[in-house]
């Protein structure tokens, strides 16, 4: 037995992990029997994804199994009547969101992504007055100050091991030069408390009060006297701390995570952000940094783009791309009925489910996808990064990383499945 199983156990080097937005890209994996173990540098989002044993699942017809080339046949069939298909989630790689393209373009579909929401904030503040942002490599390399506003990128569980206390910058910063600021309500700051004890600064306020601090660290640091004692309960005396600090340091960034400020008119939070870094550039260097991207997020916005010239919420029911950032989330052409038909993709993160919707519904998910409904059509699909190769793209967009297969499946991939629609279509 102990033979059988040295024969069965192979171990990967340098496995890119794709459940979250920064794709650490240093894990250590041992397959055993198609039965997979973290060995190093696991972060606990990466351990429950690739450690997860694999579910024996079939396609499914409104709960009854039936093989894949039936289940197939039916999407197809419902995506042929469909006038205007709603395909969202988008949980997929680069290969399996360019299928999604061709089959949006031949059916007439709208496109959104199921963290669009947060996508879109950033998107207008970029379609509105730009931006100027850095990259994970630059804040690593460079940052002496970073000020995290509305997050505490707790989501990212590996982000200051890698981007903050990293102890391999190419310019060997030390730890102590570099000053840790929270903006916001309820975060967690023990992660910005340096190897050496020292700790982050820390301003309280409601998350939809931190376009006004922002606002008014831009108005001191264009030199303005703000006649009041206080700006959301923090103190003047303290902004203006801050606001040195921001025109003195040689490198300094702002970070949040779009899907966190999840406040009526968040854009112009962002947007707040964005024009304090602008004004800050007169004086030294600065820059903004988001994090997003999970579950395909970062991926589907790019390919989008790259191939219809509009981000994400694109309808091309109309024989061309429609962009409308509010009109064509998943929420309003459900809610407006502007849509006959639903496919729901997410080959990452089983704990998302489809919305529950009175159209045909076609779900494309994980093996061990919980629905809380029965949808027309399920086909189980398997995991870009884990049982198939594939690209994914980083939260800053400035990298695609290659992903590595790392165990046989019985499932196809999302092109795949899409691809054999498509013909059949």
């Amino acid at each position: 037995m102990n033979k059988q199983s040295k024969i069965n156990s192979t171990i990967s080097n340098d496995v890119p992990c794709p459940f979250c937005g920064i794709l650490c890209d240093d894990l250590v994996i041992e397959n055993k029997n198609n039965s997979l173990k973290v060995l190093e540098n696991g972060c606990a989002k990466a351990i429950s994804s690739f450690e997860i044993e694999p579910s024996e699942v079939s396609a499914k017809l409104k709960g009854k199994n039936v093989s894949l080339d039936e289940a197939i046949s039916s999407a197809c069939k419902i995506l042929k009547k469909s006038h205007t298909p709603l395909i969202a989630g988008l949980g997929t790689d680069v290969s399996g969101m360019r299928s999604v393209m061709e089959l949006a373009d031949k059916s007439g579909a709208i496109l959104d992504h199921m963290h669009g929401n947060g996508l879109i904030r950033n998107t207008l503040v970029l379609q509105d007055l730009g931006w100027m942002m850095t990259t994970m490599s630059e804040i690593k390399n460079r940052s002496e100050l970073v000020i995290f506003a509305g997050t505490d990128a707790c989501n990212y569980p590996r982000f200051y091991e890698r981007v903050i206390w990293n102890e391999n910058a190419m310019f060997k910063k030390k730890n102590d030069d570099r000053e840790i600021v929270y903006i916001g309500d309820n975060l967690n700051s023990k992660s910005g408390i340096n190897p050496n004890g020292k700790r982050p600064t820390v301003l309280n306020c409601k998350t939809e009060q931190i376009g006004e601090i922002i606002s008014s660290l831009h108005a001191l640091v264009s030199g303005a006297v703000l006649d009041v004692k206080e700006v959301a309960g923090i103190k003047i005396k303290t902004l203006q701390t801050l606001a040195e600090k921001m025109k003195s340091t040689k490198y300094g960034v702002i970070v949040w995570a779009p899907g966190e400020l999840n406040v009526p008119h968040a854009d112009l939070i962002i947007q707040n952000f964005c024009e304090t870094v602008k004004y800050l550039t007169r004086f030294t260097r600065f820059a903004g940094f988001a994090l997003g991207g999970n579950d395909g997020g970062m991926t589907a916005n790019s390919v989008c783009a790259w191939q219809s010239g509009y981000p994400l919420r694109v309808n091309f029911n109309k024989g061309y791309p429609d962009y409308d950032a509010h009109r064509y989330s998943t929420q309003n052409v459900l809610k407006n009925k502007e849509v006959d038909s639903l496919l729901w993709i997410n080959s990452f993160n089983s704990d998302i489910n489809s919305p529950r919707a009175s159209i045909p519904t076609i779900v494309m998910g994980k093996p061990e996808t919980k629905l809380n409904f029965k949808p027309d059509v399920f086909i189980p699909v398997s995991t870009p990064g884990i049982d198939h190769s594939g690209q994914i793209i980083r939260t800053d967009s400035v990298v695609s990383l290659p992903l590595k297969k790392i165990r046989q499946s019985p499932y196809s991939s999302v092109h795949s499945v899409i691809k054999q629609v498509i013909e059949r279509m």
